[in-house]
Order: structure tokens, then C-alpha cells, then sequence
């Protein structure tokens, strides 16, 4: 053993031990020593866990990122014949097409429209008739009605909107007030 470990052993364990200090001194020297390469091993193990780890989530970020890119420029490809569409019969109106045509061609764009929200999952909500729900509906007014049950939806100012069962826009609704108990 050398001068600096003897610093290190405790003087009372030397003089208890004996003559059997040089072997059992010896012997847990060298368990210290392997537990502290252990010890270490176990260190460096972890650290590039943590930094393999670290790597993923970074990737995971970049690709969520991309999915994300591309999911918009489906939608907007998807997008780009409806507004072409759009252009054309706003061109046709302007170059001296009848009315009648723009309403056709305005009807075929609002519906091509719809297909590509049908296509990406959204729903239209519109709850004329229906009861007033404040979690998919928004009330802007109430309205007197003794015929209708309290609490209908009796006018839709602006359809609402939903992704995936979840609310994108509420519609914006009157609600009834002065009829019968809604029935339950």
C-alpha cells in the first residue's frame, strides 16, 4: 500500500486487525477500487442515457414539427381548386355573366368547400331546434317564444364547428325563454 492510502485507513482498524491488516487491507482497497469503477461505469451508463434520451425528444420535436408542415399543406392543397373555382366564377360575373351563374358557381365552391372539411374530420354544427348546449353552443341573444320549450336553440346567427370531436368555433345561437320545461 502506499503512503497516501495508509493516511487514509483508520488507525484503530490497523492496530484491531493486526497482523491480518496487510491482507484484509489489501482486500477491501481492491473491493473499494472495483466499486468505484463500477461506480463510474454506472455514471457514464447514465449519462448517455440521458443524452440518447435527449436526442429523442429533439427528434420527436422535429418530426412532430414536419407532420405538422405537411398536414397544412394538404389542407391547402386540397384548398387551391376551390379557390381557383372561386376566381373563375367571380371572373365569368365581371366579364358580364348573369347572376344566376355566380349563385351556381358560389353554391358549387361553398360545397367543395365542405367536402374537404368532410375529408379532414370537421363537423358542422348547427343546432337550430335543439337545446341549448354552452359547451358547442355560444348564445348572443334570447328570445321570447311561449311555443318552444325553454332553452331551444331557436335561431343560428353563425353555424360552429368541430375537428375530431372537439369544438373549433361554438355556433352562435338565440335561445328560447317563456315556454314549457324543456323534457328531460
Amino acid at each position: 500500500m502506499s503512503k497516501r492510502d495508509n493516511d487514509r485507513i483508520d488507525p484503530e482498524l490497523e492496530s484491531d486487525l493486526g497482523a491480518e491488516f496487510d491482507l484484509r487491507g489489501d482486500q477491501l482497497q481492491k473491493e473499494l477500487e472495483a466499486a468505484r469503477e463500477d461506480a463510474a461505469h454506472h455514471l457514464e451508463t447514465a449519462q448517455r442515457v440521458q443524452a440518447d434520451f435527449e436526442n429523442f425528444r429533439k427528434r420527436n420535436q422535429r418530426e412532430m414539427e414536419e407532420i405538422r408542415k405537411r398536414a397544412g399543406q394538404r389542407i391547402v392543397e386540397e384548398l387551391l381548386p376551390v379557390l381557383d373555382n372561386l376566381e373563375r366564377a367571380i371572373d365569368h360575373t365581371v366579364a358580364g355573366g348573369d347572376l344566376a351563374h355566380l349563385l351556381k358557381g358560389v353554391e358549387m365552391v361553398y360545397q367543395q368547400i365542405n367536402d374537404v372539411f368532410g375529408k379532414e374530420g370537421v363537423e358542422v354544427l348547427d343546432p337550430f331546434g335543439q337545446v341549448f348546449d354552452p359547451n358547442i353552443h355560444q348564445a348572443v341573444g334570447q328570445r321570447e317564444d311561449a311555443e318552444v320549450p325553454e332553452g331551444t336553440v331557436v335561431d343560428v346567427f353563425q353555424k360552429g364547428y368541430s375537428l375530431g370531436g372537439r369544438v373549433v368555433r361554438p355556433a352562435m345561437v338565440v335561445v328560447s325563454t317563456g315556454g314549457p320545461a324543456p323534457e328531460e
